[in-house]
């Protein structure tokens, strides 16, 4: 039933955002009571966190596997690329919960999320300064400001990106890091 109370909520918070969506609207739309949501979390900030949490958990994993391959940094980048992409196919709509809905949270629960998501960008930055004295990537870049471009890029696509549209996925992300290596490789 957690699950359940979580997809609704994502749904419900996607279509109408966070404040707008009241305890009812979630408890209505899947036919079970108020004591039911309260038997798994104790509000809806709460439920926000677990949202915020499973997406950013997510992605941490994902990007540790692909940091721990055997390929080269441009390969690595590549697939981190694509996996923001593929995510929006998969998790879109809490990825845009989780972009837009961070300012519902409360200092406390930001403590949790931000070093997270600062650890993400962190991985990105290690990437490319490790880029850099492998060879692959441009001496003079400056991976600080490249990891925020790089962010932007992929994560503002849940915006505008249709999984069912013309571009798949993959294609989307063969598109932005051409774009982002023709502009930092070594020739």
């Amino acid at each position: 039933m957690k699950d359940k109370i979580t997809e609704q909520s994502i749904r419900l918070f996607e279509k109408k955002g966070f404040t707008e969506t009241s305890i009812q609207d979630i408890v209505e739309g899947l036919g079970v009571t108020k004591g039911t949501f309260y038997y798994y979390f104790s509000s809806k900030e709460e439920l926000l966190m677990d949202i915020h949490l499973g997406y950013i958990n997510q992605l941490l994993d994902t990007q540790g596997e692909i940091l721990n391959e055997l390929m080269s940094c441009k390969q690595k980048l590549f697939e981190m690329v694509y996996m923001l992409i593929r995510n929006i196919k998969i998790q879109g709509p809490a990825a845009k919960i989780f972009f837009r809905e961070m300012k519902n949270l409360s200092d406390e629960r930001l403590s949790i999320i931000v070093p997270k998501r600062d650890q993400f960008r962190m991985n990105i930055e290690n990437l490319l300064i490790e880029g850099i004295e492998k060879g692959e990537f441009r001496a003079d870049l400056n991976a600080h400001i490249v990891t925020f471009g790089i962010l932007g890029t992929a994560n503002w696509s849940y915006q505008w990106f249709n999984p069912n549209g013309e571009s798949t996925d993959r294609e989307v992300a063969e598109i932005f890091v051409k774009m982002i290596l023709e502009g930092i490789q070594v020739n």
